[in-house]
């Protein structure tokens, strides 16, 4: 619009645009001084601040900024303070034998608080958030433990894991897959033996049999286990894999390997430590 189309409103007073929607004219009202100024200061502000503060990437950093502030470095003095505060019980965490360990004293208390930390960022993805586990992975809240639920057996168990292939101290045990050594009708017996184990019913003999020549020197007469080589206890009803008989001939036939990290190549020993603590006083520790 021309200067020649712009008027004032007979109303306000207030020059218009120029511009008419459906007969109604936009006028051009002036901002508030007060806003101007506002934002007039927040511009000075801000070159202000991107002076002082880091503020412009560069390649390979960012401006420094004169008052020469970095919040990794705060950060870093933060984490800095607290670790020396905590040293003396760090330093007592790496030198104490853990079977020795006062579960109501400030060591364990540091030490819960700790691993609880370590278990969210590196175990919960597997054992779940609140380490009741899932199919697969292990309940960590019950008292059946493949390898022993001592604090030194849960704390070698973090260091070396299962079954891996980075550390010669994980522990290790293989079931066969006894698909290949007996036909259906046998794998079909023992299992019913088995659930006889856990959950009572009528006995076969020929699963009995089975069981004897085949699983109980590992699994133990009555199934009990046998924590030293890993074996589960098949007589108490808790299952990794589950328990049903599809799940159990699944597992018989074709035989599990599960593994688990050895965390001791990935954290540090008082972490490994702290971890082992906090698991035991889940409620499932031995």
């Amino acid at each position: 619009m021309s200067d020649d189309e712009k008027r004032v409103d007979d109303v306000t007073g207030i020059e218009t645009t120029g511009h008419s929607y459906d007969g109604i004219e936009e006028l051009n009202t002036p901002l508030p001084k007060w806003w101007l100024w506002t934002f007039y200061l927040t511009c000075i502000w801000g070159v202000i601040y991107t002076i002082a503060y880091p503020a412009w990437p560069l390649i390979n950093s960012a401006t420094a900024g004169l008052l020469g502030y970095s919040t990794r470095a705060e950060v870093a003095a933060d984490i800095a303070a607290h670790e020396e505060q905590n040293a003396p019980l760090v330093e007592e965490l790496l030198e104490i034998e853990l079977a020795s360990l006062d579960l109501g004293g400030d060591l364990a208390r540091y030490s819960t608080q700790r691993g609880a930390a370590v278990f969210r960022a590196h175990c919960s993805q597997c054992h779940g958030a609140g380490a009741a586990g899932a199919v697969g992975y292990p309940n960590l809240l019950d008292d059946d433990w493949l390898w022993g639920g001592a604090l030194e057996s849960i704390a070698y168990t973090v260091r070396h894991g299962i079954r891996n292939e980075t550390d010669w101290d994980a522990h290790y045990s293989e079931m066969p897959a006894y698909g290949e050594i007996l036909t259906e009708e046998e794998i079909v017996a023992v299992v019913e033996h088995v659930e006889t184990l856990f959950a009572g019913g009528p006995a076969n003999a020929l699963g009995a049999q089975i069981f004897e020549e085949n699983c109980a020197a590992c699994h133990g007469e009555a199934g009990l286990g046998d924590p030293e080589i890993g074996a589960p206890n098949i007589a108490d009803a808790i299952w990794l894999y589950g328990g049903d008989r599809d799940t159990l001939i699944e597992t018989v036939t074709h035989a599990r390997f599960g593994v688990m990290p050895a965390w001791g190549q990935r954290i540090s020993e008082e972490d490994v430590r702290a971890v082992a603590i906090y698991v035991h006083g889940l409620g499932g520790g031995e």
